[in-house]
């Protein structure tokens, strides 16, 4: 599909306006303009399939009617606030509507507007609650990029150029990828906890299927163990659920899947159903860590339970509830992966195929190879393959630190054809660039 003149000229109008660090501009991107279910229009008129859910937010799909309909009628009445001076009624309806569905009979939250917003709102309450300021994180884990959950993400891109202002609280330890892995691991985390830390730990902060790091899923019984370990020491489990939360891998939180219940769980993402609106959640024993309001609230900000996020969060529980779209993610999620599964068998090159729900990921191993034009060149595998299924209309995306996985979190409600259609743009793509190979399906 062919770069068309309306997206360089868009191309070169942000250029001019927006630092160069944002948008990667070569080779112009589709500028969006309209968006329905799984499908996306740019400027230029052409049609794709999103098999991201625009980095895992539409899992109720782009421009649900349901939410749109909040949306607007919030927006007739009272489009901003003073979150907590004079609170928006709809953020108490909000609250209320997202504790009924939380692991905890006594719920607590603290609204964002960003999964970072959530990170660093977990990270202040473990410090109130146990009294220590240290953290343990993941290695390829992703949290966020304000300074806070900077200091807890691993990748070495994002952390380098502010490396000396994040402190030495974090200690990373391996993810474990295999059963033979668990072990090695949790003793690491026990050493760390018990004292081996230059700083007392209060929090351990993972993600129960690393996201970007592609879609990395931890043998089961992991999540379990942790939490005890933690716990054990005095820590308290910060589940990031971010990306796989609200039914995205096909259960409302992925700790779920292992019957793990946090001490804390961050959401957003999907949980604002398209608009900017995250949430830090947790017991009340952990929660009233915080001291009560005295007229100046010790973390807020400007936005704090927006009026047309909360009522576009209501939109999104109603549809997670009326849609099962925790179950269309479970059911769907299965299929793909059992089509990616059976169609790569065999492909040269393909490492791994693996998922939960509709959170899947095509893992490569053979480098990209450059284009007769270079543009890809020292690319990953699964960078090369999304610019090919672009080219075909199909929107995913790379992850891995290498770039060698390919990422899919299409919306819960896409139709059986249209995610049929882009399995198989997605298939031909791997197929005709023999940019993997040997496939196996990994235990979800």
């Amino acid at each position: 599909m062919p770069t068309d003149s309306a997206n360089r000229d868009l191309a070169e109008r942000l250029k001019r306006v927006e630092s160069r660090n944002v948008t990667f501009l070569r080779p112009p991107p589709p500028f969006w303009t309209d968006a329905a279910g799984a499908t996306v229009r740019d400027a230029a008129g052409n049609t794709y399939l999103d098999f991201t859910g625009a980095f895992g937010v539409a899992l109720a799909g782009h421009g649900h009617p349901l939410i749109a309909e909040r949306i607007a009628a919030q927006a007739r009445r009272l489009v901003h606030g003073m979150g907590d001076i004079h609170p928006p009624a709809v953020k108490v309806e909000f609250l209320e509507a997202l504790a009924a569905l939380m692991p905890w009979p006594d719920t607590r939250t603290i609204l964002g507007l960003s999964g970072s917003d959530a990170v660093e709102a977990a990270l202040k309450t473990a410090q109130l609650a146990t009294g220590r300021h240290g953290i343990i994180a993941f290695e390829g884990g992703y949290h966020g990029l304000t300074l806070g959950a900077l200091a807890a993400t691993h990748r070495e891109h994002f952390r380098r150029p502010f490396v000396n202002r994040l402190g030495n609280h974090v200690h990373f330890v391996r993810f474990p990828s295999s059963t033979t892995a668990v072990e090695g691991v949790l003793s690491e985390i026990g050493a760390l906890l018990s004292g081996g830390a230059a700083v007392p730990i209060g929090a351990v902060l993972v993600e129960p299927i690393q996201g970007r790091a592609g879609v990395r899923i931890p043998p089961p019984g992991f999540l379990a163990r942790l939490a005890e370990r933690a716990r054990g020491e005095g820590a308290l489990l910060v589940a990031d659920e971010i990306f796989t939360g609200m039914g995205r891998t096909g259960d409302l939180l992925a700790c779920d899947h292992d019957r793990v219940v946090p001490d804390l769980v961050c959401l957003g993402k999907a949980l604002g159903g398209g608009m900017p609106l995250s949430a830090c959640c947790g017991p009340a024993a952990v929660m009233d860590a915080w001291p009560p309001a005295a007229g100046e609230a010790v973390h807020t900000s400007t936005f704090l339970g927006h009026p047309l996020g909360c009522a576009a969060g209501l939109g999104f529980l109603a549809v997670l509830e009326a849609e099962d779209l925790a179950g269309r993610a479970r059911r769907l999620g299965g299929r793909a992966l059992d089509y990616l599964t059976t169609r790569l068998a065999g492909c040269e090159g393909v490492r791994a195929v693996r998922g939960r729900g509709l959170m899947l990921g095509v893992e490569l191993v053979m480098p990209g190879s450059a284009a007769p034009d270079g543009e890809t060149a020292g690319m990953g595998p699964g960078t090369v393959a999304a610019k090919s299924a672009l080219e075909r209309g199909l929107i995913v995306l790379p992850a891995g630190s290498r770039g060698e996985v390919v990422e899919l979190t299409p919306p819960a409600t896409i139709g059986e054809k249209d995610l049929e259609a882009g399995l198989e743009v997605l298939v031909s793509v791997i197929t005709a660039a023999r940019v993997s190979r040997g496939a196996r399906r990994s235990t979800p």
